[in-house]
């Protein structure tokens, strides 16, 4: 699941390297740091807050029921954050610019709208939206001011499809969880369309993704070698056919989160290594 703070620090710096023909292996390394530690942080506290809504008690990889200690939770969760955030904040001292401090607060705070009280945006259906936002143009218009400390409307572009495809994680993640969300007051968008509906709109999802990349591409926006990123169609497939087949059979869909996840890995990989070889 940490492909999702992995891939937005590999595309952004592969974007700067090949705009820049230099990047600060230093400032990638603490940049890809924090950012696992900030996810890890939203991982943890996403069980510590789910814990009090009930809404994870037949989750049992959840970490409260693992260790039967929400306070203990809690508190590494903060410390996670901590431990994040002050790695951008060593950037950003070494820049004397506070910018990409100021995104990945922004990005924090959208995290802790998806999951914290009193907002629980997620519970409300808008988890999807929080999460474009923040893996995509936000994160890597972070990871690309950290290099060169300026704007690209090749990131921007680039961003759409990153944010859509991390998106597609949280989306399929809701697929065996719908009698635990509609007990909990979870109004997923599974929750709110169904499971059929749901999985008739995934390829549509995937098609705007990836259209995204051709019709910037075509535009000018982002150059041809990113296409290379379509290389990472098959996974796509496989996550709509396995995702059509098994939609209403929770213990089976169960797994689709885990091709989502392959599916946004490959393709952010293959992303980036189109900026740099071609």
């Amino acid at each position: 699941m940490y492909s999702v703070a992995v891939v937005p620090i590999w595309v952004g710096t592969a974007i700067a390297q090949s705009t820049q023909n230099h990047i600060s292996v230093w400032i990638a390394s603490t940049f890809l740091l924090s950012a696992i530690s900030i996810v890890a942080w939203s991982n943890v506290s996403n069980d510590v807050y789910d814990a009090e809504t009930g809404i994870d008690q037949n989750k049992h990889h959840s970490l409260v029921n693992l260790t039967g200690n929400r306070p203990l939770m809690f508190w590494i969760g903060n410390g996670l954050l901590a431990m994040g955030v002050l790695g951008i904040v060593a950037i950003a001292l070494l820049q004397q610019d506070f910018t990409v401090l100021g995104l990945v607060l922004l990005c924090c705070f959208l995290g802790y709208l998806y999951q914290g009280p009193p907002f629980r945006l997620g519970y409300k259906g808008l988890g999807e939206f929080l999460c474009f936002f923040a893996y995509g143009p936000l994160a890597l218009s972070a990871v690309y001011y950290s290099q060169t400390k300026s704007w690209s409307a090749t990131v921007l572009c680039t961003s759409v499809f990153l944010g859509i495809i991390t998106s597609i994680i949280l989306f399929c993640s809701h697929f065996h969880q719908v009698e635990d969300d509609i007990a909990a007051g979870k109004r997923s968008p599974i929750v709110r369309l169904g499971t059929k509906r749901g999985a008739a709109l995934l390829p549509w999802l995937c098609c705007a993704a990836y259209g995204s990349v051709v019709l910037s591409v075509i535009l000018g926006f982002m150059p041809v070698g990113s296409l290379l990123t379509l290389g990472s169609l098959p996974f796509a497939i496989k996550l709509c056919r396995f995702v059509g087949q098994h939609h209403d059979q929770p213990q089976r869909v169960n797994n689709c989160k885990f091709i989502a996840v392959a599916l946004h890995f490959w393709s952010g990989l293959l992303l980036g290594l189109g900026f740099l070889l071609l």
